[in-house]
């Protein structure tokens, strides 16, 4: 380390100490470039001490940055790029087989059209966030947040109520109320997120990061409350989709029946997926 460097390490930490930002015994680390020397940027990791501003280095270990400062630099950008794209193919993979399946168990409806279209919506608000980081297309990146956020919570709350509409069993209705009470849960972290973010004090910044972890997770987990209407899916829900989903169990009956009757389908199940 040059002794310019040094100077301006001590000054910086002294000014931070000074101000009452970081406590005395807390070491402010130093910004390194890829290549392991002093620079003036430092990579941001998964779990890595960043910072917002150029040097404003975050004062606790424990405290986690926004998910976009996550995949600024590279490599980290290029799966930021990867998962976001992956998990957006992934999301319009489970909505269409949702909207099939709702339309093969009972009918198509209202609800269920709305929750397609919200769900592919967010899916393309996710590719915007992955392949435009914050640091380089800040606009377009934001956009694509304010696309993907809103809709995803849109999404969570109507198939809340779509499953308790097409609830009939108890299990059915078990299922209901746990989609509900993370429906509820993701709702006040979002809004917590949102409030917290738009504030100037420190420490509500990294408050609208924790929370905006807590929503993606919730959502995620969401998700993978599908698996107990999946465990159903079978060849039959992918020809719902080959027919347009117009026809439902009454019309899928009916035209049974006008060839002369039922066809028998060996089991497919798709809940892997």
């Amino acid at each position: 380390m040059t002794d310019k460097h040094a100077g301006t390490h001590t000054c910086t930490q002294t000014h931070l100490q000074a101000g009452g930002i970081m406590p005395d015994s807390f070491p402010l680390p130093v910004p390194r470039t890829q290549a392991g020397g002093v620079g003036e940027r430092s990579n941001a990791g998964a779990w890595q001490i960043i910072s917002f501003d150029s040097f404003h280095p975050v004062p606790h270990p424990l405290l986690a940055p926004f998910s976009s400062k996550c995949g600024t630099l590279p490599p980290e950008s290029c799966f930021f790029s990867l998962i976001c794209s992956t998990g957006s193919f992934i999301v319009m993979v489970i909505v269409l087989l949702r909207y099939a399946h709702v339309i093969e168990k009972h009918q198509n409806c209202v609800l269920n059209t709305a929750a397609l279209s919200t769900g592919w919506i967010c899916a393309a608000g996710l590719i915007m966030v992955g392949n435009f980081q914050v640091d380089n297309a800040k606009i377009l990146h934001y956009v694509g947040a304010g696309v993907a956020f809103p809709t995803s919570m849109l999404f969570v709350c109507l198939q809340s109520a779509l499953t308790y509409r097409l609830a009939k069993t108890q299990g059915e209705y078990n299922v209901a109320h746990l989609r509900l009470a993370m429906t509820l849960l993701a709702f006040i972290a979002l809004v917590l997120s949102g409030v917290f973010f738009v504030q100037e004090s420190f420490v509500l910044q990294h408050a609208s990061a924790i929370f905006e972890w807590v929503f993606c997770v919730i959502i995620m987990l969401f998700y993978g409350t599908f698996s107990f209407e999946f465990a159903g899916v079978t060849g039959d829900t992918v020809m719902v989709l080959a027919r347009g989903g117009a026809l439902g169990p009454n019309g899928r009956g009916h035209k049974v029946e006008s060839l002369g009757g039922p066809i028998s389908h060996p089991p497919e199940s798709m809940s892997m997926l």
